[in-house]
């Protein structure tokens, strides 16, 4: 029988962490791109983005968490209720390579480490948690990748965790600086619509009014 007691106390502090995962440097880096390096000459990158005077140096801002979209919660019934929660998906840590590509494009991979945590009404099992990566520019999406990354919680244990790192997007040169990375435990953000054209389609005429039509003519 799983201890109730130490995962409840596993729960509570994840509740207090939604949101706060951040972007971070170091060997988490290293072991997520498997040890290379970024644009810089094989170092982490920092937290903030590099000298702007230097073409040689990818910008690459910190890791952004969408509004709303830090976790997700399943429920046995109705949500809110903390004692009928199966299970939750939440952040953990995060890094980001950004590397110039040709013309003065940048391009952006990102990894991720997904944490699952049962709830009272939880049992070990597989779930799949919806990721969203996206780059934005001036709050508009210029790339995003969305993909289901299965989180495994083994039998007797109360929380799994799994990482993956998102296949490379690419920034335009000319949004290579001030573009934003973010992350949602959540679909795709939603894009411009593009602009309705200037003249609807006419509409078939029925059998009926194409019989009529000679007629009318006449």
């Amino acid at each position: 029988m799983r201890n109730w007691g130490q995962a409840a106390a596993i729960f509570a502090l994840a509740l207090t962490g939604i949101g706060a995962a951040q972007a971070e440097s170091g060997s988490f880096f290293k072991n997520m791109f498997g040890g290379v390096g970024t644009s810089s000459g094989g170092q982490a990158p920092s937290l903030s983005g590099p000298k702007l005077q230097d073409p040689k140096e990818a910008y690459c801002p910190q890791i952004d968490v969408r509004d709303g979209a830090a976790a997700v919660q399943a429920f046995a019934g109705a949500a809110g209720d903390n004692s009928r929660l199966r299970h939750q998906l939440t952040f953990g840590q995060m890094s980001r390579e950004c590397t110039v590509r040709a013309g003065g494009a940048v391009g952006v991979r990102v990894g991720v480490q997904i944490r699952a945590l049962l709830g009272p009404a939880g049992a070990p099992g597989t779930f799949d948690a919806p990721l969203t990566v996206s780059l934005k520019y001036n709050d508009k999406v210029v790339a995003s990748q969305t993909r289901r990354v299965p989180v495994a919680i083994p039998a007797g244990g109360a929380q799994g965790q799994a990482s993956v790192v998102a296949d490379e997007l690419i920034v335009p040169a000319d949004m290579a600086v001030g573009y934003d990375i973010e992350v949602a435990l959540a679909g795709a953000p939603a894009r411009a619509k593009p602009p309705a054209k200037s003249a609807a389609r006419r509409a078939k005429p029925t059998p009926a009014e194409a019989a009529a039509a000679p007629a009318a003519a006449q």
